[in-house]
Parts: C-alpha cells; sequence; structure tokens
C-alpha cells in the first residue's frame, strides 16, 4: 500500500459541515499532519452548498474521497432527479459510494415511510452502479437488513458509526459489509458496544470520527468539535480490544478502506 505504519483513515467526516467553515484547511492540514492518511466526507444531496464544498475539496486534496446520496433525515426531501445525479457523479468517477444512506427510527425527522422506499432507492442505485454503500441504523437494524435482503443487494458497503447489536453486525458481515466504530465506543457506558467490537475480525473494520459529532474519549467535554485526527483515539482503544498493537490496527483499517471503497491511497511524507 505505500503507507507508513502508523498512518490511519478516517473513514466518516463531514468535513464540508458549517462547523469547519472557519478553520476547514487548517483542520484537514492538521489530520495529515497528524498521520491521518485520508478522510472519506459523505455529502447530502439535499444540501447543494455542502454537496458543493466536498466536490471541492476532493478536487483539492488527492487523499480526501466522496461519497454522497440522502440521509434518513431527509428522505423527505427525495428528488426524482437525485439517481441520474447519483449515475452522473459516479461516471465522472467523482464518488466512490453511495451515502450515507439508511435509516433512523430513533430521531424520525422523517417518517418511517419516507424512509424506506429512499433506501431501498439508493440500494438499487449503488448495485447498478457497483458501489459500496455507507448505512446508517439507529433503532432500525431489522428494516435495514430486510431492506438489504429485500432488494437482493450484494454489493456491501459499511455500516458506519455502529451502535446496533452482535446479530445485526454478523448478519451484514455475511452480506460483505465493514463494520466501522466511532467515538462512541470510546464512551464509558458502551459496554455492549465494546463487546460486540471484540467479535469482529480485523479485516472487516473501520474507524471513523462522523465528526463533527461524537468527540472521544479523552477529548470528549474538552473541545466543542470533533475533526479527523481524533480518529486515533477509537483506533487506540479498538486495537487494545484486539489486543493487537495500534500500528497492526491502523494498517489494517487503513487496507479494508481501500479494498472497501476501491480506492488507493496516495503515500504522504
Amino acid at each position: 500500500m505505500g503507507l507508513f505504519s502508523s498512518k490511519i483513515v478516517d473513514s466518516h467526516a463531514h468535513i464540508n459541515m458549517e462547523d469547519f467553515d472557519g478553520d476547514r484547511e487548517e483542520v484537514i492540514e492538521r489530520a495529515f499532519k497528524e498521520d491521518i492518511s485520508a478522510i472519506l466526507c459523505p455529502a447530502d444531496l439535499t444540501e447543494p452548498k455542502r454537496l458543493e464544498i466536498a466536490l471541492d475539496l476532493v478536487a483539492i486534496y488527492d487523499n480526501i474521497i466522496l461519497a454522497a446520496g440522502v440521509h434518513p433525515h431527509q428522505a423527505k426531501d427525495y428528488q426524482k432527479a437525485f439517481p441520474e445525479q447519483l449515475k452522473n457523479m459516479a461516471s465522472d468517477r467523482i464518488i466512490n459510494a453511495i451515502g450515507e444512506i439508511g435509516l433512523d427510527f430513533y430521531y424520525n425527522f422523517s417518517s418511517s415511510e419516507a424512509q424506506i422506499p429512499v433506501f431501498r432507492d439508493h440500494l438499487l442505485i449503488a448495485q447498478e452502479l457497483d458501489l459500496p454503500v455507507i448505512i446508517h441504523s439507529r433503532n432500525s437494524s431489522k428494516e435495514v437488513m430486510e431492506s438489504v435482503d429485500q432488494v437482493q443487494f450484494t454489493r456491501g458497503g459499511v455500516l458506519h458509526c455502529f451502535t446496533e447489536d452482535w446479530d445485526m453486525a454478523k448478519k451484514m458481515l455475511d452480506n460483505n459489509f465493514y463494520i466501522s466504530f466511532s467515538g462512541i465506543l470510546t464512551f464509558p457506558g458502551a459496554f455492549n458496544l465494546r463487546e460486540t467490537a471484540k467479535k469482529i475480525p480485523i479485516e472487516r473494520l473501520l474507524v471513523e470520527t462522523d465528526a463533527p459529532y461524537l468527540t472521544p474519549v479523552p477529548f470528549r467535554g474538552k473541545v466543542k468539535r470533533n475533526e479527523p485526527v481524533y480518529v486515533k483515539e477509537t483506533a487506540k482503544l479498538l486495537a487494545s480490544l484486539k489486543n493487537i498493537p495500534y500500528e497492526e490496527l491502523a494498517l489494517q483499517t487503513t487496507k479494508n478502506f481501500e479494498d472497501c471503497f476501491l480506492f488507493e491511497i496516495a503515500k504522504m511524507r
């Protein structure tokens, strides 16, 4: 892969969001300086300004890649033109994945009746384009798995910011998915999640910040905003749970990222 073993990937960070408008370049440069080898930025098609910022980022930085889709919170704003937009972006090799998509029955900012058809549409588009998906699942594991089965989705992808149980993890692992852990893994009360993390094969693990959200311990409560450089804290804990050196986890999760998104990370010195 041409990487130093201490480098690691932030597989999911919303660095196009307004939280970074004042110092986005500094945040990115700080991450790369501190051994973050690549960042995946998911952009929502319902927010054209934020999509434009994400497009600018991937044009500037070789090691930032883009995913696009409609988040379940915004399913109510889904437009008929979006599938064609995704297909054009894929054809132009602008995006490496469809996402983040999925179901969220905790907040219900969009109704389940709106979310499920939009999610399934995205799965069908990804299957057609041969792209992985990035799935958000909260209080919706049953319906997520049913949707994957219903549309016979086989391309795989990532369960991002994983908080569901081992039964879902195993089912999705069997369906060619990677499991990505965020700073939630470091939270004091995340006992069950840590037990699930121990069971997942290292060849199927990813780490992420989900920045600007979910700042990991020990920075939680001390900084106002999460950012890609803090992904190392989640990785350190995950390495300890797997009883392996941090460098081994960094190397393997980087390989997993490259394999999942068919993206060769440029060597950075």
